[in-house]
């Protein structure tokens, strides 16, 4: 059976589907819910709670008129059940206000939410008409969300012949998993919740399990690497032309790597470290190993400031050893960037540090032996992969080194880095002053404020970040463009303002992070743009609006952009308190904070895959907690025995299969 026969898919949807990558039955199946919305039972309005999506049910007390705001119309209305009741407001909705009317019974499912004039409510909740747990997918054009359920519907009778099982039986009744069939049946329909997690272990399981015997094969295919020529004492060189002493973690980390230079294999190593614990030394480090072997080095930095950045440090600490640094990026003119090219490809160059610019085609080595990929989060693996491309030719592969400064939990880590080796610098530098956190409710914003702006008169700075860009998006959250304008025309009127958002043109935003790093912007408002690539020691206010919808994680890695200095410095939290926000405030331990936000919030959250769109797990984002990740591991672990070998090769067959494109290419996404 093709997709075209499926009863509703016709030519355009058929495109649609396409379009989204879904070109057979079995591609629609294995295209999962991404929520779902429960509404087999209702839930007390007082009861309901804030931050969660939930059914109520309870009289209309009041429907006002449609009322024009900001280009927006709204309908306000008030429902109330026995032990409560919540405000409804309806965002250009206008019909809403002819579909209810005083004393109808109502029955709605939405998010309960604070609103800002501090009633508790709804924005924009849908009427429910049919009761159960039911799939909600990302959205496909052209095919509304009833007609993919009735698509999905009728496809899944076709389950088992085009989404066969891949599990070995023993291994589905040891960990009592259901069989595939059943469970791409319960997830996209489930009867009830039981079935349901079952469903999604089974999937987040052979997701997870997979992944892992991708990564083994890959382990065990790593080719000869570059096998540097080092000496006892060429470390100790490097530690001694930085201004700081090196922690024993990073001495340790170091050693590591050199380890992995002199071994003959390529080394494919990720360093894991917390805010301001030193990686970049670590990387400069080993960029001066493979100087001292003959080597050049290529470092990307996810940003054109914080590669610039890079290339400022690198001027401070390896050019003092004879190494000749240059950065590359984007924006360089024409005739700079070809001479700087004719330079690398000559050998003129040992350490070339840029953006994506490093992966144009114009940018070759001369011989080229490690490749740094700074915050390799916000790189595809992909790009990991061209660069250290750059080097081929040699015979012997590229050494490879990833940094991260999101801590994650070592679990988490050998699975989503699979192919690499995992070290952890697991100190701070001594002297570093911990960032003060706290959770300030909305009748306490003056107050902050006024803090703030006697932190700028003292020539400090601060951040404040908000989850939107605009207001449109979503009106229950505050946006940095509706913020940037009140604080400029309200209370911070007199302050020197900056506003940036991702989807900023390039050179506006370069500018504006340019002008808050240089002291000519005193307070930034910003979305998560900001989470990477900014040192600014004068920043001493880290303000977050909306923290009960950001991760741990994620805050922690906001709070890190403060405190760099040797001032007192403030994270503040714009919320009701919370035990998940308490948790942020007793700890500045970013692998506490990691193993919290993944036991709270599961692995698929955790990466941020809700805002990130197609997650890289996407199964086991829905699975829940972490433990689906440690039963994988043991999993693949009693493969190894000798009593499992027909499920290990079983399973090997399978990940062959599944990564048979990535693995030749030498990367898993």
């Amino acid at each position: 059976m093709r997709l075209e026969d499926i009863k509703g898919v016709g030519k355009s949807r058929l495109e649609a589907l396409n379009r989204a990558g879904i070109h057979e039955i079995g591609d629609l199946l294995l295209t999962l819910p991404s929520s779902y919305a429960d509404t087999s039972r209702t839930v007390g309005m007082a009861d309901a709670p804030e931050g969660e999506s939930v059914c109520v049910e309870g009289e209309v007390v009041r429907v006002g008129r449609p009322a024009r705001f900001n280009g927006r119309s709204t309908v306000r209305m008030t429902v109330r059940d026995a032990t409560g009741s919540l405000e409804i407001v309806f965002i250009n909705q206008p019909w809403a206000s002819e579909q209810y009317a005083a004393g109808d019974m109502a029955a709605l499912y939405g998010r309960v939410s604070v609103m800002k004039n501090g009633n508790r409510g709804m924005y924009c909740p849908r009427k429910v008409t049919e009761r159960g747990i039911l799939p909600e997918y990302r959205a496909l054009k052209e095919i509304p969300l009833k007609t993919l359920r009735n698509i999905i519907r009728e496809a899944l009778e076709q389950a088992d012949e085009c989404c066969p099982e891949t599990l070995p039986e023993r291994i589905r009744k040891q960990w009592r998993l259901p069989d595939r069939g059943k469970a791409l049946r319960d997830i996209h329909f489930p009867p009830d919740r039981e079935s349901l997690d079952a469903a999604l272990r089974r999937m987040a399981f052979e997701e997870v399990l997979f992944f892992e015997a991708g990564a083994a094969l890959m382990r065990g295919s790593r080719r000869e690497g570059r096998r540097f020529s080092l000496k006892e004492g060429d470390e100790d060189a490097f530690w001694a032309a930085c201004a700081f002493p090196p922690t024993a973690a990073q001495r340790r980390v170091l050693k590591e790597i050199r380890d992995d230079m002199t071994s003959g294999r390529a080394m494919g190593r990720l360093v894991q470290g917390d805010v301001g614990s030193g990686k970049t030394a670590v990387a400069f480090g080993a960029m001066y190993l493979a100087f001292v072997s003959g080597y050049q080095s290529a470092l990307m930095a996810p940003t054109e400031i914080l590669a610039r950045q890079h290339g400022e440090s690198a001027e401070k600490i390896l050019a003092k050893l004879g190494m000749r640094c240059e950065v590359v990026t984007g924006s360089m003119k024409a005739s700079d960037r070809k001479r700087l090219a004719e330079r690398v490809a000559a050998g003129e160059v040992d350490a070339v540090i840029g953006t994506h610019a490093l992966l144009s085609g114009d940018i070759a080595f001369s011989r080229l032996g490690l490749v740094v990929c700074d915050e390799q989060h916000r790189f595809g693996v992909r790009q990991r992969g061209l660069l250290s491309l750059k080097g081929e030719g040699e015979g012997a592969q590229v050494h490879t080194l990833v940094m991260s400064a999101t801590p994650i939990p070592r679990t988490l880590a050998l699975i989503l880095y699979g192919d690499l080796d995992v070290s952890v610098i697991d100190q701070m530098p001594p002297g570093r002053v911990p960032v003060r956190t706290r959770i300030v409710p909305e009748e306490k914003r003056e107050g902050m404020l006024r803090f703030i702006r006697q932190e700028t008169e003292r020539g400090k700075q601060a951040y404040i970040v908000c989850p939107l860009v605009d207001e449109n998006e979503n009106p229950e959250l505050r946006s940095a463009r509706e913020e940037f304008s009140c604080l400029k025309n309200g209370p911070l009127k007199d302050v020197s303002l900056g506003v940036t958002w991702g989807g900023q043109k390039e050179e506006e935003k370069q500018r504006t992070l340019s002008d808050f790093a240089s002291g000519r912007i005193s307070v930034l408002v910003a979305t998560t743009v900001i989470e990477v690539g900014v040192n600014v020691p004068l920043a001493t206010v880290m303000v977050i609006e909306n923290a009960e919808r950001f991760g741990l994680s994620q805050m922690h890695q906001l709070r890190g952009r403060v405190g760099r200095g040797r001032d007192e410095s403030w994270c503040f939290l714009m919320a009701s308190p919370n035990e998940r926000l308490n948790a942020l405030c007793r700890t500045s331990d970013g692998f506490k904070i990691a193993e919290e936000d993944l036991r709270q919030r599961g692995p698929g959250d955790f990466l941020g895959t809700r805002q990130h769109g197609q997650p890289l797990l996407p199964a086991a984002a829905l699975g829940g907690d972490g433990r689906i990740l440690e039963e994988a591991a043991r999993c693949m672990a009693e493969l190894k025995k000798e009593e499992y070998a027909p499920e290990r090769e079983q399973i090997l067959r399978q990940a062959e299969k599944i990564w048979a494109g990535r693995l030749e290419a030498g990367v898993l996404n």
